[in-house]
C-alpha cells in the first residue's frame, strides 16, 4: 500500500497543549478523588437518575463524535467511493480518542467499579441485556480502531524492519478488522437508541419512538461526516495546511441527503403517533425538540446548493450545526426528556464537568501528538 500520508512534524509541547495538560491534570485529580471517596462525592446523580452528564455526553456523545471512522468506512469501503480514501486515516484517528475515553467515562459511572471485569466473563453476563451488547461492541470496537490505526503508526517507524515487516502482515488483514469496523457501531449506535425504548412513558412522546435505535444510528453517522469536515478544516486553519474543499463538498452532500431523510421520518414518526402537537406546547420539552431540529435543518439549508458545498465559510457552519443537532438529540433522549417521576432533578456538579473538560482535553493532546508524530493527516497533494 503506498503512503498516503506525512507527520506533521513539529513542536508538541506548545502553549494550547499546556492549557489542555492543566485541564486534563485536574480532571485526573478528581477522578483519583471519585475512586476515593465514591460517585455521591463528585456527582448529583440518584436513584432516580442514575446516568448523567458523564454518559450522555462522554459516551452517547463521544461515541457519536467517534464515528468518522465508521462513516467515511461506510463510503470507501461499503459504497467503493475511493476518492474518500485520504480522509480515512484522520477520520480514524479522531474515533480512536472519541471511543477509548468513551470506555473511560464508563468507568467512571460504574458504581462497583472493581467489579467492571465481569463484563468479560460469559457466567456473570445477561446476555438479554441491552447494555451488556453495547459494552461489549464498544470494547470490541475500541480494539478495532487501535489495530486500523496501527499501520499509520508502524509506518511512523518505517526505518525499523521489524515494523515493516508488521505493517506487512497487517495490512493482509485489514479487509476483516474494517469489515468488523463497519458491524460493531453498526449494532451499538442503534443498541444506545434501544436503552431508551425500554424507558417507556418515563421518556417523553417527542423522543419516546419505536425507531429510536434506527434515528441513533442514521444521526451518528451524519455526526461522522460532520466531525470529518470539521476535524479537516479546523487542522488546515491551525496547521496552515492546503485545504481539502473539493472532497469536503462531496462529503457534505452526503450529509445533506441523510439529514433530509432523518427530518422527513422523524417529522412523519410524530404525525403518524398523533404527537405532532406535543411542538407546541411551550415547555421545556417543546422549546428543545424545536431548538434541536433547527441544527438539524440548518445544514440542510446551507449546503442546499452544490455551489456552496464549495465554500468553506458554508462547510463549516453546516458540520457545526450537525454536530450541535446530534449532541442536543441525544442530551434531550437522555436527560431533557426523561422524567423518572416526581421530586427527581439532575444538574451536573462541577466536577462532573471539570472531568469530562479533563477527558476531552486528554483526547485533544493526544491528538495533537499523533498528527505530529505520525502520518495521519492527507498528503498536501490530495488537497
Amino acid at each position: 500500500m503506498a503512503e498516503e500520508s506525512l507527520p506533521l512534524g513539529g513542536k508538541v509541547v506548545t502553549k494550547p497543549f499546556l492549557v489542555l495538560a492543566v485541564l486534563a491534570v485536574l480532571g485526573g485529580l478528581l477522578i483519583i478523588y471519585r475512586y476515593l471517596f465514591g460517585l455521591g462525592a463528585v456527582t448529583n446523580l440518584s436513584d432516580g437518575y442514575p446516568w448523567g452528564l458523564w454518559i450522555t455526553y462522554d459516551v452517547l456523545v463521544g461515541t457519536a463524535l467517534g464515528c468518522g471512522g465508521y462513516a467515511m468506512a461506510l463510503l470507501v469501503y461499503v459504497f467503493n467511493r475511493w476518492e474518500y480514501h485520504p480522509l480515512v486515516r484522520s477520520a480514524v484517528l479522531t474515533s480512536v480518542f472519541g471511543y477509548t475515553l468513551a470506555g473511560v467515562a464508563i468507568f467512571l459511572d460504574i458504581g462497583r467499579y472493581w467489579n467492571g471485569y465481569h463484563l468479560f466473563l460469559p457466567w456473570y453476563v445477561n446476555f438479554n441485556s441491552v447494555l451488556v451488547e453495547v459494552a461489549l461492541c464498544i470494547a470490541a470496537y475500541v480494539a478495532v480502531l487501535w489495530i486500523e490505526l496501527a499501520p499509520a503508526v508502524l509506518e511512523g517507524f518505517s526505518k525499523n524492519t521489524r515494523a515493516r515487516e508488521a505493517r506487512s502482515r497487517l495490512e493482509k488483514w485489514l479487509p476483516v478488522i474494517v469489515a468488523l469496523g463497519i458491524l460493531l457501531p453498526t449494532m451499538h449506535q442503534s443498541s444506545l437508541g434501544t436503552l431508551m425504548v425500554i424507558a417507556g412513558y418515563k421518556l417523553s412522546p417527542l423522543w419516546q419512538t419505536g425507531l429510536l435505535p434506527f434515528f441513533f444510528l442514521l444521526s451518528a453517522i451524519t455526526m461522522g461526516y460532520a466531525v470529518t469536515l470539521l476535524e479537516s478544516i479546523l487542522s488546515s486553519l491551525a496547521f496552515k495546511r492546503p485545504f481539502e474543499t473539493p472532497l469536503l463538498g462531496k462529503v457534505g452532500g452526503v450529509m445533506v441527503w441523510l439529514l433530509g431523510v432523518y427530518l422527513v421520518l422523524r417529522f412523519g414518526d410524530l404525525v403518524v403517533r398523533g404527537k405532532f402537537g406535543l411542538i407546541f406546547q411551550g415547555n421545556l420539552n417543546s422549546f428543545m425538540f424545536i431548538l434541536e431540529n433547527l441544527f438539524f435543518l440548518a445544514p440542510v439549508i446551507l449546503l442546499a446548493s452544490p455551489a456552496r458545498r464549495t465554500n468553506l465559510r458554508y462547510l463549516f457552519l453546516a458540520a457545526a450545526s450537525m454536530l450541535l443537532a446530534g449532541s442536543l438529540y441525544r442530551f434531550d433522549a437522555f436527560l431533557v426528556g426523561f422524567n423518572p417521576g416526581p421530586g427527581w432533578r439532575y444538574f451536573p456538579a462541577l466536577p462532573e464537568i471539570f472531568i469530562t473538560l479533563g477527558i476531552v482535553s486528554l483526547e485533544l493532546m493526544a491528538y495533537l501528538y499523533f498528527v505530529k508524530r505520525f502520518p495521519v493527516l492527507p498528503k498536501v497533494e490530495h488537497a
